[in-house]
């Protein structure tokens, strides 16, 4: 039993390196959301476009170098790229919570972004190469799965206090100690995974890409407070098309493209990217907007707004660790679905709440709106599993869509009416019970 035990610590170690790496990405595409008045009003910029940067430079970057940092680490070793994310995320944040204007805190969040697109891709292929075994990578992934809904609700929470008690600052500042234990740990106890030298970096489809992805986020801010017809709005999404175009052209061309295109025919990983997409620009879209409806039409403070936000962060937590244990023992269909379902009533009965305060139905609907997060372990299961012996490829391609979904969440939703938005969430968790509809009965039902 000793023994056993002691073997088991080293994994376990391992585990605990990936996860504080990873809970710090998930934690900081949500941690500032309660802290945008504060930040706008030191830096005398009051509207909700400039603010919705703070949040989209992160996730845009995040999104946009995801693919190139999966295939870096195919070729350098997860573990390495791992580090550097890491080391890139540390320096990051240090500058984000020095900063003195709103350009420059919206440049270091994009700098974080890039960090984290090390981070996200390699921590899913270290957990693949850390936990061959069926069984416990599916209870690792749980683990995983799990922080990522602790970190993504958290955020808000946390933000609120950092606010409520100290200063904005503070939500970056967090990442300092969390960074540094994460980089002793994994050099201690991850091993490294095996180089291969041969996989090429796309730099063309890279630029295609951020530019595609950037223009259309862009042009989604400024449609939110210029309108759709807008020159800018129109001159910006029409650029993100074309370059989005010329990315599929070119992937289709080069001989080592970042993202190929044969992948999105295995139908499982289409099917699960595509749930990874909606997911994110659901969850990401309503915390944004319910942030700023409790500060706004509630006139809440941080600190309140933080603690009015803690039913949902608890329910997110709790669902993404049990979602585990339900993909192994159910397959992928079942929280999905279970997931999808519970997020739609709870965000349909968010969409009622009244102007006036309300703490009743809030609490009742932030609880079940939080059950969202079974669908988290589940897809991400489902996407490993579909492209077996290509990890760092299946984890970035999952994870650009996830954070594509996520910018265009905040640029989109975040411009709208709090009862509108989330309407229209509404409807992508509708859309995500459906996408399952189209998983191979096998792969659905199947232990993951």
């Amino acid at each position: 039993m000793i023994a056993s035990t002691q073997e088991r610590t080293p994994a376990r170690l391992a585990l605990t390196a990936v996860c504080l790496g990873f809970v710090m990405i998930t934690l900081d595409a949500t941690i500032v959301n309660l802290a945008l008045p504060a930040i706008g009003a030191e830096f005398a910029e009051p509207s909700t476009a400039a603010l919705q940067w703070v949040v989209d430079s992160y996730t845009v970057a995040l999104a946009a170098f995801l693919l190139t940092w999966g295939a870096a680490g195919d070729r350098w070793g997860s573990r390495r790229v791992f580090e550097i994310g890491t080391a890139v995320f540390v320096v990051a944040s240090i500058a984000c919570a020095a900063a003195d204007s709103l350009p420059w805190l919206v440049a270091a969040r994009a700098v974080q972004g890039a960090g984290a697109a090390a981070l996200l891709p390699s921590s899913l292929a270290l957990i693949v190469h850390q936990f061959p075994d069926p069984g416990a990578r599916a209870r690792a992934l749980g683990v995983w799965g799990g922080i990522s809904g602790v970190g993504l609700a958290a955020g808000p929470m946390l933000g609120g206090l950092a606010v409520g008690l100290a200063d904005w600052r503070l939500v970056f500042a967090v990442n300092v100690p969390i960074g540094l234990i994460a980089i002793v740990l994994t050099r201690r106890f991850v091993t490294e995974t095996t180089p291969h030298q041969r996989t090429r970096l796309d730099v063309v489809g890279q630029v295609l890409g951020t530019a595609a992805l950037a223009c259309v986020v862009a042009g989604f801010i400024e449609a939110g407070h210029a309108g759709w017809t807008d020159a800018t709005t129109l001159v910006l999404v029409v650029a993100g098309v074309v370059a989005g175009i010329a990315f599929v052209v070119a992937e289709k061309v080069i001989a080592a493209p970042v993202l190929p295109l044969g992948v999105l025919k295995v139908r499982d990983f289409a099917v699960a990217t595509a749930i990874g997409g909606l997911f994110n620009f659901c969850l990401y879209g309503t915390l944004f907007c319910l942030a700023l409806f409790l500060q706004r039409m509630w006139h809440l403070g941080a600190l309140a707004a933080g603690l009015a936000l803690v039913p949902l962060t608890l329910a997110v937590g709790l669902n993404a660790f049990f979602s585990g244990g339900l993909t192994h023992r159910f397959g992928s269909r079942v929280p999905i679905i279970a997931g999808g379902l519970t997020a739609l009533a709870g965000s349909a009965g968010l969409a009622l709440l009244p102007q006036d305060r309300a703490p009743v139905p809030l609490i009742v609907f932030s609880l079940v709106f939080g059950c969202c997060s079974l669908a988290m372990p589940a897809m991400t299961s489902l996407a490993m599993n579909a492209l077996p012996g290509k990890a760092g490829l299946a984890a970035g391609v999952l994870n650009a869509a996830r954070q594509t979904g996520g910018a265009v969440g905040v640029a989109l939703v975040g411009g709208l009416l709090p009862g509108t938005a989330l309407w229209v969430v509404a409807g992508g968790y509708a859309g995500i019970v459906l996408l399952t509809g189209l998983l191979r009965r096998q792969s659905a039902g199947q232990s993951s």
